[in-house]
């Protein structure tokens, strides 16, 4: 009887602890964007070399100096500078973008779709 119990509060508590990780990084939204060649460049005109940038310079492009690809939706997350530096650091995460879906971004002017959860952001190809 003693075992049992223990395996229920057990299992209780890891399925508590699992439910509270998925609920933790709920989806808030997507959006589409083309990175053009516009957003293979900074703001002041030098060539970014890293997937991440590209995106985060695509937002800045959308959010403040209204340089849009005829592709690009709005987003409601990424407004401001410091919005887009955490954008950057989720994109650098393990498991934000595939190392293809990076190579396609700096290779090249794909049709990307951003997934916005709480803690974390990823990037898949739609048109390459």
């Amino acid at each position: 009887m003693k075992n049992s119990k223990t395996v229920t509060v057990a299992g209780l508590l890891l399925a508590s602890l699992l439910g509270g990780a998925a609920h933790a990084d709920d989806m808030l939204g997507s959006y589409v964007a083309r990175i053009s060649d516009r957003d293979h460049q900074a703001s002041d005109g030098y060539a970014l070399d890293g997937a991440a940038q590209m995106v985060r310079q695509d937002r800045a492009n959308w959010h403040k100096f209204h340089r849009r690809d005829s592709d690009d939706e709005g987003d409601a997350w990424f407004r401001t500078n410091d919005q887009r530096a955490d954008l950057q650091r989720m994109l650098e995460r393990p498991g934000a973008m595939s190392s293809s879906t990076k190579r396609a971004i700096v290779n090249g002017e794909p049709l990307i779709q951003v997934d916005v959860y709480e803690n974390s952001v990823r990037v898949s190809i739609l048109e390459n």
